[in-house]
């Protein structure tokens, strides 16, 4: 019966790893090993930030729309190059068109006209000037915020620190492990990195406060979040 029943579940895929013998979830490993995962995390205080913004205009003709949007574009990034902001830090999409259309229940749509939108991605590398160049947006024609990223200028510094501190953690483990079971860490066998993303940028937001503060003062900024982790596999004497 207890025959019967392991092949059942062995069939059906319901048999859980926790019972497969250690061979298996080695993925072939059969000499004794320790397996240990580091971590890490780095927050940091961001010093820069991607300014996600939209113009999105709607008019009777897809040209009327095209035409305005454009010029709202136009406008913002010549304002944007006056006031000294790098080319290479400014990013404007294509142009997105879509017919709008009015429903009524029991008759044909009626085309009622087109709404063009574009976006444009600012890299602002003094924090100190996000709020004039959210106002110089809005002021320009861009009617939407889509999104404000916080970074730090210092990323690939912050993200190798990162990889450091999780290798150190990953190796004080083993050797935490290997003590406490009266065992000796031998020579790595296999170390197991998976490429990821381990900025996390933090996204602005507002201060329940702001109406009794000035304008700049009225955001909160955050941390940054550096995260990393690695695998590695020891063998033991």
């Amino acid at each position: 019966m207890k025959s019967s029943l392991l092949a059942v579940l062995v069939a059906g895929g319901l048999f859980s790893s926790a019972f497969m013998a250690p061979q298996v979830l080695a993925a072939g490993v059969d000499f004794p090993h320790i397996e240990t995962m580091g971590v890490s995390q780095i927050r940091v205080e961001p010093d820069m930030a991607d300014v996600n913004v939209e113009v999105a205009v709607t008019e009777k003709t897809a040209k009327a729309a095209k035409d305005n949007s454009d010029a709202a574009v136009a406008k913002f990034i010549a304002r944007l190059t006056a006031a000294g902001v790098a080319k290479d830090q400014i990013q404007s999409a294509n142009l997105n068109l879509q017919p709008q259309y009015t429903y009524v229940q029991d008759k044909a749509p009626e085309l009622t006209g087109y709404t063009a939108s574009r976006q444009i991605t600012v890299t602002v590398t003094d924090l100190s000037r996000l709020n004039a160049i959210l106002d110089s947006a809005l002021e320009e024609g861009m009617n939407r915020v889509n999104n404000i990223a916080l970074k730090s200028s210092k990323e690939a510094e912050y993200v190798a620190k990162a990889r450091q501190a999780a290798i150190v953690d990953a190796k004080q483990k083993a050797e935490s492990l290997a003590k406490g079971f009266g065992e000796n860490l031998g020579k790595i066998w296999q170390i197991r990195y998976y490429d990821q993303r381990p900025v996390q940028p933090v996204m602005l937001r507002m201060n329940a406060k702001a109406d009794a503060m000035g304008a700049a003062e009225s955001y909160q900024y955050g941390q940054v979040s550096i995260e990393d982790r690695v695998e590695v596999i020891y063998k033991l004497k």
